[in-house]
């Protein structure tokens, strides 16, 4: 095993040795259609097929079929295997893929130093974004981006699941502990995780003053989209940390659904702290186990792994953390 291991590791050098002469040859021949052909397959590696790929482009799929394929033959490798739904690296694409990324970054770091103020916020952003985030923290605060960027257009799509959620996107973003990969991660925010529920719930089944007495009520679970299995509970103060294992009969993988489920009564329900506030305030929920709200949950933003990213994705990177930081401290 150990000869086939090294085999392997010599062969897998061979290749990035090769596909790296082959990055400097195309370079010394470049031309305008090698640096085309290059950009489109970066974006076919990011989307995962011809069709998502086309659409970031503004092109055809026909038109990035022709583009890689004159690519692969002027390389003399072949950097995808296609299926009729999807496209997959091969190990000479993910190679090259390798070799390419830092001399597009280059390229475009070079013309964003040489067009100065083209650090100008424009053209189209997408944005994948988590529906509690973006309904109750993002939205109330956009016109404030697009007065600041008038030339900026958004395309929003709000998920909560983590796989492809970088396919046709610019920008994720996403709760949770990070696992970027080939990903750029920025933590945005930690965010507290409280215990609530309705008043009326609370009269009719009375309050439970210590961790453990959760086990004896009803609670709503909420569906971790990394697992697909219900988030467990857990109580944090200082150090110590309880975890209680509790019998929900309702899961829900959408936030809004889950509180207005809590304020009709349907059971206790642990939340992010952030956007919760007008429900707090109103008295439709009532926070309990205060002393045992120490933990907290991050907010992370992600981007493909380039040097420099755009301009635009720069800017509104800026802005989320600005408007998440001023909405955890308001409450």
């Amino acid at each position: 095993m150990l000869k086939d291991h090294n085999s392997h590791i010599k062969n897998d050098k061979k290749s990035l040795l090769f596909l790296s002469a082959e990055c400097e040859s195309l370079v010394m021949s470049f031309d305008g259609r090698l640096l085309t052909g290059v950009s489109v397959f970066l974006a076919v590696a990011d989307a995962g097929n011809f069709a998502k790929a086309a659409d970031v482009l503004g092109v055809t799929p026909s038109g990035v079929s022709r583009s890689i394929g004159r690519l692969e033959t002027r390389m003399g490798v072949r950097l995808f295997d296609r299926t009729p739904r999807s496209v997959a690296l091969t190990e000479e694409g993910r190679l090259f893929r390798l070799q390419a990324l830092p001399l597009v970054a280059g390229l475009e770091e070079a013309a964003a130093t040489a067009a100065g103020s083209a650090a100008a916020v424009a053209g189209r952003l997408r944005v994948s974004i988590d529906p509690w985030f973006a309904r109750m923290v993002l939205a109330p605060q956009l016109p404030r981006l697009t007065e600041k960027y008038p030339d900026l257009k958004i395309d929003l799509m709000t998920t909560n699941a983590r796989d492809d959620m970088m396919s046709g996107f610019d920008v994720a973003v996403r709760f949770g502990s990070t696992n970027a990969g080939s990903l750029i991660a920025r933590k945005l925010l930690d965010i507290r995780v409280i215990t609530c529920a309705a008043p009326a719930y609370l009269e009719k089944l009375g309050e439970p003053v210590r961790p453990e007495e959760i086990s004896g009520h009803e609670v709503i679970l909420f569906r971790d989209p990394e697992t697909g299995r219900a988030f467990p509970w857990e109580f944090h103060r200082g150090g110590e940390v309880v975890s209680v294992k509790v019998d929900g009969r309702i899961i829900f993988d959408d936030p809004s659904a889950a509180i207005a489920a809590c304020m009709a009564g349907q059971g206790i329900f642990q939340s992010l702290e952030i956007g919760l506030d007008p429900w707090l305030k109103s008295g439709g929920l009532r926070q309990i186990l205060k002393d045992w709200s120490d933990e907290h949950y991050p907010l992370y933003a992600y981007h493909p792994a380039r040097h420099l990213p755009p301009a635009k994705v720069r800017a509104f990177l800026d802005f989320v953390q600005q408007i998440a930081k001023e909405k955890a401290r308001d409450g």
